[in-house]
Order: structure tokens, then C-alpha cells, then sequence
């Protein structure tokens, strides 16, 4: 969840979608992973504003709560789709994974934190 707040506060923007998923961080409920799905997980837009609604979750008293309060957890291809044209590879190494761009490499032992680092290093750039 680091790593996809350092991409929120270096600007990259998401606009919900089935199969995200994202986090509510600040309300011990920062383990638990959501995805957005049109049966329980909804985005709604009220006056502008996006909100994330949890259908049938009787079970908890948390019925919304506003985009801007949820961190978005980017999968694989979301990163690689930000990464554009800069995007050269994935290959796999003996400790873990190498992205490669026009102009750096990024490692990391999983797939989606080397994505990200580069991501985060093209908006630094």
C-alpha cells in the first residue's frame, strides 16, 4: 500500500473501474483489500464527486465513502499502460522482476513494484 500512495501523491490519477482494487486506509481496515464490481462494489457520481458504495454489506456499517479516501491498488497492466510508449520489458531475474524503459531499468521482487517503480520515476523525470 506504500508504493500505491506514493503514485497517488505523485499524481497518478484513477477513474474506477470493475476489477480495481483499493484499500481504506485509517479505519483498521488498512489489511483488507476491496475491488470494485458492479454487484457489491458500485462508483457512483453525486455532484461531481466520485463515491464508492458497498451494496449488501450488512455486516459493517460502512455503506460509501468518497474516491478521495480510498488508495487505489494499480494492477499489473494498469501500470504498464501508464508507462506508454517509455515501456521496453518485463523479464523475470533470479530476484524477482526488471522493468525496462527507453531510458532506466527498475527492479523489484514482484512484478506490479517494479511497474510502479518506473512509473514513479517517469513522473519524477
Amino acid at each position: 500500500m506504500e508504493q500505491a500512495g506514493r503514485l497517488r501523491k505523485a499524481g497518478v490519477l484513477w477513474t474506477p473501474a470493475a476489477g480495481d482494487r483499493f484499500v481504506v486506509p485509517d479505519r483498521d481496515m488498512d489489511d483488507d483489500v476491496f475491488v470494485v464490481s458492479d454487484m457489491t462494489v458500485e462508483v457512483h457520481d453525486y455532484q461531481g464527486s466520485k463515491v464508492i458504495g458497498f451494496n449488501g454489506t450488512t455486516e459493517w456499517a460502512l455503506d460509501s465513502i468518497e474516491q478521495r479516501e480510498v488508495v487505489w491498488l494499480p494492477r499489473e497492466e494498469q501500470l504498464r499502460a501508464l508507462l506508454g510508449a517509455y515501456f521496453q520489458s518485463l523479464e523475470s531475474t533470479p530476484d524477482g522482476y526488471r522493468v525496462t524503459l527507453t531510458n532506466s531499468t527498475h527492479t523489484s521482487e514482484d512484478a506490479e513494484q517494479a511497474y510502479a517503480e518506473a512509473v514513479l520515476h517517469l513522473l519524477d523525470a
